[in-house]
């Protein structure tokens, strides 16, 4: 591998570890081909990747990367897994495979999670973690019992509701039944009034007053 090669390598690897949510590193030896290949595809689920680097490129891209608690694991034969996805399935996925071959491959020797180093142990607890959509499904559960619990109140608040308005109706306390205001009555008591105008009107007009008859009496 020439340096130019050797520089494209370093800047992959460098970029990988930045984009990932979790870089964990194993101790590879005694694992065969197939073996890599099956552990890649169950990887692959967890939107992960396996692979396997010089330790000096690693150590190089750690530093440009800015994740120094990586080159203290570059020791002996060592491959990384980048996570890009699910941390805790891509660590079962590791657990699982060493489980399986008796806990002779893929020991852990540390990695790297959100700005920190990680001991073997602490990705042994992560990998007990459940997995991100199991994690989501009970986040959602969470959320939407309380929304069920408002949900049916407000059905029984409703419901109570339209019962009251119903037994108010069937009282007759509302609907065209009832009786009409005392203010509608007015006009008729006042009929009598309207009713008498007229007679005032009636009232006959003084009497001229009588002729004056004294001339008469001096003509005679």
């Amino acid at each position: 591998m020439n340096r130019d090669q050797k520089a494209a390598v370093i800047d992959e690897v460098a970029a990988q570890i930045s984009e990932s949510e979790a870089v964990f590193a194993v101790d590879y030896r005694g694992i065969s081909v197939p073996q890599a290949a099956e552990l890649r595809t169950k990887l692959r689920d967890a939107d992960a990747s396996f692979r396997v680097v010089k330790n000096t490129l690693t150590e190089r891209a750690a530093d440009k990367a800015g994740a120094d608690a990586l080159k203290e694991l570059l020791e002996g034969p060592t491959a990384m897994t980048f996570v890009r996805g699910d941390a805790a399935a891509a660590a079962k996925a590791l657990s699982d495979f060493r489980r399986a071959s008796g806990g002779t491959l893929l020991e852990f020797k540390g990695g790297w999670m959100n700005g920190s180093g990680l001991t073997p142990e602490e990705i042994d607890s992560i990998a007990q973690l459940p997995a991100r959509e199991v994690l989501e499904a009970r986040l959602v559960g969470m959320v939407a019992a309380p929304l069920t619990g408002v949900v049916t109140a407000l059905n029984n608040l409703i419901a109570g509701f339209a019962r009251q308005l119903q037994q108010i109706a069937d009282q007759g306390l509302v609907g065209g039944s009832a009786p009409a205001p005392a203010a509608e009555a007015a006009p008729a008591e006042e009929a009598p009034a309207e009713e008498a105008a007229p007679a005032a009107e009636a009232t006959p007009e003084p009497e001229a007053p009588a002729e004056d008859t004294s001339t008469e009496t001096e003509e005679n």
